[in-house]
């Protein structure tokens, strides 16, 4: 049974760039980000854009942030975006620009020579997932800005003083990067329900991987390691494990809880939350041990 989309999906006025979701009383040292869930589409970007919402909304990691939204019941902190992946990415550097989407020169300082530039999928995004050009015409650097001051800064602003103040708290810090995948993502031959990453084991400690794996793969799932998504800007960002900071990625099929093409909750949706609530659950003991 398909369930309806959030209000949170249609233009509306601005929200607030990130939402965290903290805990009564927060009961291990873990922390949980949503970068690509958000879904608040500013009416200005949808005008600008070439796509409609709902090709726009595919870009998005569909309702991940909703999949863990048991973490603060569970003493966890979650830190969410609001805004979409597609008006700007918090899973990149702040300033990963093409230089073709200006009609400008950019600043010396800016990236623009990065692989995620190079594909499309920089800061701001060229294309959507399917590879469809997001723009009719280009952009001023002066939006740019804005988007990296007013999304990708507060975003990455909250979750920093969150792990933070875990570690302050704690002695360490787990940071779960929850994200989700095209289902088509993967060769038919290797394909798995989720990949976990951990950058080939330099942003985590191996036992919590290995906890991971044992508690998804008891619950049924299929899963691979690091590939083909072993990380990106957050958890190799944050991930410092001689520092106290552990990070891991998790990347989840989205056949297995959502109906891709008209971006839709399937009936399993229910069941795959109740799963990640018992990782989540997991984790919490992992991540004390990291103290």
């Amino acid at each position: 049974m398909d369930l309806p989309l959030p209000a949170t999906s249609e233009i509306g006025p601005p929200l607030a760039p990130v939402r965290l979701c903290r805990p009564a009383r927060q009961t291990a040292p873990l922390v949980l980000a949503s970068a690509h869930s958000g879904r608040d589409y500013p009416a200005e970007f949808v005008a600008a854009a070439r796509l409609d919402q709902l090709r726009l909304r595919r870009s998005e990691d569909g309702f991940v942030d909703e999949l863990f939204a048991d973490a603060p019941e569970l003493g966890v902190p979650l830190v969410c975006a609001t805004f979409p992946r597609a008006y700007c990415d918090a899973n990149r550097e702040a300033w990963e620009l093409d230089p073709a989407m200006f009609d400008e020169d950019l600043p010396p300082w800016v990236n623009t020579a990065s692989a995620r530039v190079g594909a499309g999928l920089g800061t701001i995004a060229k294309v959507v997932a399917s590879g469809e050009t997001i723009y009719r015409g280009k952009l001023r650097f002066a939006e740019a800005r804005a988007r990296v001051e007013q999304c990708w800064q507060p975003f990455h602003a909250a979750l920093g003083e969150e792990i933070a103040a875990t570690r302050a708290r704690f002695g360490a810090c787990l940071l779960v990067d929850c994200h989700s995948m095209p289902a088509n993502a993967m060769d038919p031959r290797t394909a798995c329900d989720i990949v976990l990453g951990d950058a080939h084991g330099t942003t985590c400690a191996p036992r919590v991987v290995r906890m991971a794996e044992q508690v998804l793969s008891g619950l049924g799932y299929s899963l691979r390691r690091n590939d083909p998504y072993a990380g990106g800007y957050i958890t190799r960002h944050y991930g410092r494990p001689r520092e106290g900071v552990h990070a891991l990625q998790i990347e989840i099929s989205r056949a297995l809880y959502m109906d891709e093409a008209r971006m839709l909750r399937l009936e399993s949706f229910a069941a795959v939350r109740r799963d990640m609530a018992r990782l989540v659950d997991a984790l919490t003991a992992a991540s004390a041990e990291l103290a």
